[in-house]
Formats: C-alpha cells, sequence, structure tokens
C-alpha cells in the first residue's frame, strides 16, 4: 500500500488543486475574496485572491499521501508544518488585512523554529542570516505575485527542479514532496494564467516563499545540493525583487508600501502585457533550473562559469529594461 501511495502523492496534489482552487474562483464560496484593482495594481477587474489556498491544499495532499507512505523525512515535514501556518496566518490577511508587526512575528517564528527543529548544526551568525534569508524568501515571493501566471509558474519550474535533483541525489522524500509542490502550482495555473480567474493571493505566495528556502536548506543540509542551487533555481524572483528593494530603498522610499517598480512590472506595463510577460519569465525559470541541475555533478570551476554567465543574463535583461523603461516614461510624459 505505501508503494501506491509514493506514486499517488504527485497525481492527487495536481487534482486536489485543481480541484480547490475551481472552488475558490466561484461567487458562492466562502473562500471567494475578492482583490479589488487600485492605481498600484496591473489589473482592471476585481478578481477572486484565494488561489492560493489550492495550490497549499494540493501540495499538503500529496506531502500527506508521502508521509503516509514512510518516505518523508523529519525536516521535510517541519517546514510543511511551517508553511502551513503561514499559510493560515496568508489567509487571514487576504480577508482582514491583518498588521505588518503581526505578520512579521509570525513570520521570524516559523522561520525560527524550522531552523532550531530541522537539525543544522549552525553558529549565531550563520543562524541569523538564514533566518533572514527565510523570512525575505517569503517576502519577496510575495512581492513577486502580481501578474498572471508568474508566481505559479516559479513554483511550477522551481519546484520541479528541487524534484529532480533531490531524485538523482537519492532523497527521495525530498523529491516527492517537491513534486506535490510543483504540481499543486500547475493545478493553479490552469486557473492563473492569462486571463486569469483567480490570483494567488497571500494565503500562496507567502508559503511558497518560505518552502523555496526551507526545502532548499533540507537539501543543502542532506546533501543533495550547495547553497548555491536554490539560489540559482529561483534567481529570477530573487534578482527582481532584491534589486527592486535596494534601488527603492536608496532613493529613501518606505520599502514596505505597494508599489508598480518591479522589473515583472515595467514589462508589463510596456506593452509585453501579462502572457508575454510570463512566457519570458518562465524562458528564465526554465534555463536556470536546468542549468542549475545540470551542473551539479560538475566541478567547481564549471559552476562558477555557469553562476558567473548566468550573472551576465541577468545584468543584460536589467539593463535592457531599465532603458525600455525611461524610453517608456519619456514618451508617456511627452503624451501627457
Amino acid at each position: 500500500m505505501s508503494d501506491a501511495l509514493r506514486w499517488l502523492a504527485v497525481p492527487m496534489a495536481w487534482l486536489a488543486a485543481w480541484l480547490t482552487t475551481r472552488a475558490c474562483c466561484h461567487p458562492a464560496s466562502r473562500l471567494y475574496f475578492l482583490d479589488h484593482p487600485n492605481d498600484r495594481s496591473l489589473h482592471s477587474q476585481p478578481i477572486p485572491r484565494t488561489g492560493g489556498v489550492g495550490v497549499m491544499v494540493g501540495s499538503l495532499v500529496g506531502v500527506g499521501l508521502t508521509a503516509a507512505s514512510g518516505w518523508l523525512p523529519a525536516n521535510v515535514l517541519l517546514a510543511f508544518g511551517g508553511a502551513g501556518v503561514l499559510a493560515l496566518l496568508g489567509l487571514l490577511d487576504d480577508r482582514h488585512t491583518l498588521p505588518a508587526r503581526l505578520r512579521f512575528l509570525v513570520q521570524v517564528l516559523v522561520a525560527g523554529g524550522f531552523l532550531y527543529g530541522a537539525g543544522f548544526s549552525l553558529d549565531w551568525v550563520t543562524g541569523a542570516l538564514l533566518l533572514v534569508s527565510l523570512v525575505w524568501l517569503a517576502n519577496l515571493y510575495n512581492f513577486m505575485d502580481g501578474s498572471d501566471g508568474l508566481a505559479g509558474g516559479m513554483a511550477l519550474f522551481g519546484f520541479s527542479a528541487y524534484a529532480v535533483a533531490a531524485y538523482l541525489g537519492g532523497r527521495f522524500g525530498l523529491a516527492l514532496a517537491s513534486a506535490a509542490v510543483a504540481a499543486g502550482a500547475a493545478g493553479f495555473l490552469l486557473f492563473n494564467f492569462h486571463p486569469a480567474r483567480i490570483f494567488m493571493g497571500d494565503v500562496g505566495s507567502v508559503p511558497l516563499g518560505f518552502l523555496a528556502g526551507s526545502l532548499g536548506l533540507v537539501g543543502w543540509g542532506g546533501g543533495a545540493w550547495p547553497l548555491w542551487f536554490p539560489l540559482l533555481v529561483f534567481a529570477p524572483f530573487v534578482l527582481d525583487a532584491s534589486v527592486t528593494l535596494l534601488r527603492r530603498a536608496l532613493r529613501g522610499e518606505k520599502v514596505w508600501q505597494a508599489h508598480r517598480s518591479h522589473y515583472y512590472q515595467r514589462m508589463v506595463r510596456m506593452g509585453l502585457g501579462h502572457r508575454g510577460t510570463a512566457l519570458r519569465a518562465y524562458a528564465l525559470m526554465l534555463g536556470t533550473g536546468i542549468s542549475a541541475v545540470l551542473i551539479l555533478p560538475s566541478g567547481f570551476s564549471l559552476q562558477c562559469i555557469t553562476l558567473t554567465m548566468w550573472a551576465i543574463v541577468f545584468l543584460v535583461v536589467g539593463v535592457w529594461i531599465d532603458r525600455r523603461w525611461r524610453r517608456f516614461n519619456a514618451a508617456e510624459t511627452t503624451k501627457s
């Protein structure tokens, strides 16, 4: 029976995510919370924002079947427990708009609890850096959830890369758990690709960011991959959010306030639209994921060369978007 559960984990995760997301799209659902557009939004019509419920339900169904089969490591289970807490917090925030300080406090407690309970041997400095990184990943994923198909696509490609790398490294429980998250994202993405019928919301984006970091650390601690691997896999999100935050901070802006200055937001506004932006982002996500998996067994020199090449690619893409954005703003100013 346990073998059957392992085979069922991924398809059942997809099915549970698809059914749950479909239900959340219906106006009669109790989870039909509308996201009303404002001057910082990229959409013009009210759209439900609880699609992340489907992602998390699907992921947890897949993880539950994996646990029942006896293949789930304790630290992976702990990561999903923390993600479940953040999902509940996000659902409350999507419904009632919780204070930022409360959300931040819970995120710190969840990240700290995971690092404490996962069995990593860390000194205080490393532990503090990883704590900050986990909280940042949870929030940056939320920041990047603002265009149709983008956050769901990153989860599909990113956790698929985790699954493949973990499987090749003999970490089958981690592989199945990661595949379950990817399957959950795929079930949701059918309703979120442009034109989106539903958004992910905090209930999905924050726990997905946390899982990207916590499962990345589980793989690192278990010897499945080095620390650069999760950073390269999720580089399209990590770099966009981090560079944007740094630039806003240097300009003296309030970095915690909503805005439309992310690279992906500018791409949408410059005429590529949601579909064009998502497809271009998918190409980057697929490229970073495949290359990260391919160079895992390679020597240190090839890994450094590959990381350097990707750094150049992202630098070129960023400069190109910056230049086009300046021309676009100049044209808009002339029109007005």
